[in-house]
């Protein structure tokens, strides 16, 4: 004869221990909810999800010590800018040529775009109102520095561009300003720059240095000096204690002469050569700065005798360079 087993019931968990188990959950969820809420009542932020460090980072420059390169000394870009005075510049007339553009300029999408947004008190930008913002305290710091200088910004022929500051000069030049290509467009308008520059020259008798730079720096103290005390050298590079990438394509001084600009023609031309040839794949901000430090071996090694760089630069960085690339 069967005997029937009783079936085992499943017990549920008293409502009250269920309720003290999920209180904690629910607490912080209520939490993340209000600060959310009041972010955006106040027209704050959300909270990013990593903070980046806020602090100064201090530590030796390259070639620290060194009594034939120039370093840059103290606080000043941290604590004051001390208003530069027309003889710091020693009677050398000095342009500032960037490359910039902006992407998603149409104001009706960029408003839309609210992922995009930054907000500062009580009003927000856009992103390229935010690009435009730095690109104008760039051209600021330039007038307070070095009043006497230009600032040539090289863009793209589509790009709505204006700027309202008078030592500001907008050069449309054709090119592909994409994000993925900018870098490599970037030396195509510096050559096609230097080139028109030179054909300038010709017709004048007084000639302006250039320095190519980012457009995203604080010139905090005038340059002209660089010129003055090299009179020999074409061309200025700038290092930085970074194995990967050794060479800064950040700030490249070029001399104003007609010998000057051809030869940094050239130079702009190898390293253009180079980027073409090995650094196609890399990522869009580091393809230049390698062919840039891959060109200074080869000028090393086969073309000393066509530039004026100076040895120590070469010897003290050699080193780096091969292991980089």
């Amino acid at each position: 004869m069967a005997i029937s087993r009783p079936r085992s019931r499943a017990i549920p968990l008293p409502p009250l221990l269920l309720l003290i188990l999920l209180a904690p959950l629910i607490y912080s969820l209520s939490r993340l909810r209000l600060s959310w809420a009041t972010n955006r009542d106040l027209n704050l932020p959300l909270p990013a999800a990593l903070n980046r460090p806020d602090r100064l980072v201090l530590g030796p420059a390259a070639g620290q010590g060194r009594p034939d390169r120039l370093q840059c000394q103290g606080l000043k870009a941290v604590n004051k800018i001390i208003l530069s005075s027309e003889t710091t510049h020693y009677g050398e007339r000095v342009s500032f040529v960037t490359v910039f553009t902006t992407y998603n300029s149409d104001p009706d999408k960029a408003s839309k775009m609210s992922s995009g947004l930054v907000t500062v008190g009580n009003h927000s930008y856009s992103k390229v109102e935010r690009s435009i913002a730095v690109l104008n305290t760039f051209i600021s710091f330039i007038q307070v520095s070095m009043p006497r200088s230009n600032v040539i910004i090289l863009t793209d022929p589509k790009s709505n561009l204006s700027i309202d500051q008078g030592n500001a000069v907008i050069l449309p030049i054709e090119g592909n300003y994409s994000r993925g290509n900018l870098m490599l467009q970037r030396i195509k308008s510096y050559i096609a720059f230097l080139e028109l520059k030179f054909v300038e020259l010709q017709r004048v008798d007084r000639f302006t240095h250039f320095v190519f730079t980012d457009s995203d720096i604080a010139v905090v103290e005038g340059l002209g000096h660089i010129f003055k005390r090299y009179p020999h050298c074409h061309l200025a590079l700038t290092f930085r204690n970074n194995n990967g990438q050794p060479l800064n394509s950040g700030f490249v001084a070029v001399r104003g002469t007609s010998d000057g600009i051809s030869k940094a023609t050239e130079f702009f031309k190898e390293v253009l050569k180079a980027y073409n040839s090995k650094y196609m794949k890399a990522s869009r901000m580091l393809g230049d700065q390698l062919a840039l430090a891959w060109f200074i071996i080869g000028l090393h090694l086969r073309a000393l005798d066509s530039f004026m760089v100076c040895p120590w630069m070469l010897r003290s960085s050699i080193s780096k360079v091969q292991e980089s690339v």
